[in-house]
């Protein structure tokens, strides 16, 4: 289970998510990452900043060895002074410590208990929420670079997305 679990994980974070992120990153400046239309709407950088926060608190406090010193609030401060290549090695580092954590992640910590955020959750459902949490903001990202560069993502490129489902054993 948990290798299915940490498998998922990696490729709806790592690979979906990561990838669409990097692939908007791309598509702007330093001063858009910190654009957005209006004050409730938090612009890129601040996302970037809150999902680094979240996964830190609910899989690397959670399951590792670091002390959950999370001050959500500060997530959506604008920081201006931040640059899109600090935010890309901020997602970097935060790959490598989520694969090294997730790796040594026990089957009894999957299913223990634990309160995150003022939440009784079990270990399985906190990693399920960070898988949750990444596809919620990369959509927003996906939008505002949208808004911010009036051009399209193409995401699915060159695939043919209405093909009928096929059904087969992966065993």
């Amino acid at each position: 289970m948990k290798e299915l679990l940490v498998k998922e994980f990696e490729f709806r974070v790592f690979t979906e998510s990561y990838d669409r992120i990097y692939k908007c990153l791309s598509m702007l400046n330093d001063q858009q990452i910190w654009q957005s239309p209006n004050d409730t709407i938090p612009p890129i950088g601040n996302l970037l900043l809150h999902l680094s926060g979240n996964a830190q608190q609910w899989v690397l406090a959670s399951f590792g060895d670091r002390v959950d010193n999370r001050k959500r609030d500060e997530e959506f401060i604008r920081q201006t002074k931040i640059k899109k290549a600090d935010l890309l090695f901020l997602l970097e580092h935060l790959k490598v410590n989520l694969k090294a954590t997730l790796s040594e992640v026990s089957n009894e910590q999957l299913h223990s208990e634990m309160i995150i955020q003022g939440f009784t959750v079990t270990g399985f459902s906190a990693i399920i929420h960070v898988i949750e949490h990444f596809s919620y903001h990369t959509g927003q990202i996906t939008t505002l670079t949208k808004w911010l560069t009036n051009k399209d993502t193409a995401f699915y490129g060159g695939i043919d997305l209405n093909q009928l489902n096929q059904f087969r054993n992966l065993n």
